[in-house]
């Protein structure tokens, strides 16, 4: 009970906001009575950081062991192979954008897209959870690829390569209408990975010089 009622929360809280969710909404959709978000969360404000947790808990399950292997590369070569390192960082940000991409995306994306404009602890907890791990990853590889940036450069590349990705389900209505599509399929979803290992490659590759 206490998972479905974290996954329904997730979709009330996205879809209408803090004040707008109604706990006894959620405890209705999940066939239970409001006592059940008391025993669980103590109740409203406990149950929004629980659901918040719950979605940075999955996102870290989906990413968490890919970021482990590459994080343990770089320890293991403190000079590090740049090749190496672009081509992780490359399959690092098309898993992000698969999931980005997802139907199963959409309820954490409205979730997080309200607490990216007005953050509360909640943003905390999912940025410190599943976002910052993968931004972190982010800019130990982009320093192996990219030694010629400074620290804050490095930063903000991290930065960006990371918000490509979450534009793809942020921006997806955008998406379509630049595509001329009604609604994403495999062969938009394919076009748009690939065009994002490509200019991720580009931008890693770049000499000094053009940075």
């Amino acid at each position: 009970m206490r998972d479905a009622l974290l996954d329904t929360a997730v979709d009330h809280f996205g879809r209408f906001g803090y004040e707008g969710a109604a706990t006894r909404a959620i405890a209705a959709a999940c066939g239970t009575a409001m006592s059940s978000i008391t025993y669980h969360f103590g109740g409203k404000e406990g149950l929004y950081l629980a659901a918040a947790e719950h979605i940075g808990e999955q996102i870290h399950a989906l990413h968490g062991p890919a970021l482990a292997a590459a994080q343990s590369d770089i320890k293991a070569s403190p000079v590090g192979d740049r090749e190496d390192a672009i081509e992780r960082l490359v399959q690092l940000l098309d898993r992000l954008a698969a999931m980005m991409l997802a139907d199963r995306a959409a309820k954490w994306a409205r979730f997080i897209i309200r607490e990216q404009q007005e953050p509360t602890e909640a943003f905390d907890r999912i940025y410190s959870i599943a976002m910052r791990p993968i931004v972190d990853c982010f800019i130990d590889l982009i320093t192996v690829a990219r030694p010629d940036l400074d620290e804050r450069a490095r930063r903000a590349s991290g930065f960006l390569l990371f918000g490509q990705a979450l534009a793809l389900r942020a921006g997806r209505a955008s998406l379509c209408r630049v595509l001329g599509i009604e609604r994403m399929d495999a062969e938009a979803e394919a076009l748009m990975r690939a065009r994002l290992t490509a200019h991720t490659r580009c931008i890693l590759s770049a000499a000094p010089e053009t940075a």
